[in-house]
């Protein structure tokens, strides 16, 4: 449910734009904010599937999945979505270890979309 398109092309800042009025530096923040917590939220994630704490895996899913839509990843939000709603209802929880790994191993390029994004929007200010 990873689109391999979306990680080929640049960020969609567009949410962030709209928010902050076209504001570089916040924008910048923003990005610096979600390359900290995004690994947080996720490791949290992780321990909570390794557990098999599925209420836990839910919630921990549910306080990551936005920050994807906020650099465009829509994909990896649904895919997120996917996880929290299984958790949830405790169903095909034998396939969420699975997607978190395949969404973790995205993270990596994410980030390097991001570092992309900064570089761009740093020449801005």
């Amino acid at each position: 449910m990873i689109d391999p398109a979306k990680s080929k092309e640049d960020l969609n800042l567009s949410y962030l734009r709209e928010m902050s009025g076209d504001s570089a530096e916040f924008i910048i923040e923003m990005l610096d904010t979600l390359v900290e917590q995004i690994p947080v939220y996720l490791e949290d994630l992780q321990k909570a599937v390794d557990a098999k704490d599925w209420k836990a895996a839910s919630e921990f899913a549910h306080k990551v999945k936005p920050t994807f839509y906020y650099v465009g990843r829509e994909d990896i939000r649904d895919y997120v979505q996917l996880i929290e709603r299984n958790a949830k209802e405790g169903i095909d929880v034998d396939h969420i270890p699975q997607a978190l790994a395949e969404i973790k191993q995205e993270l990596e390029i994410i980030l390097m979309q991001v570092g992309k994004s900064k570089a761009g929007l740093q020449q801005q200010l």
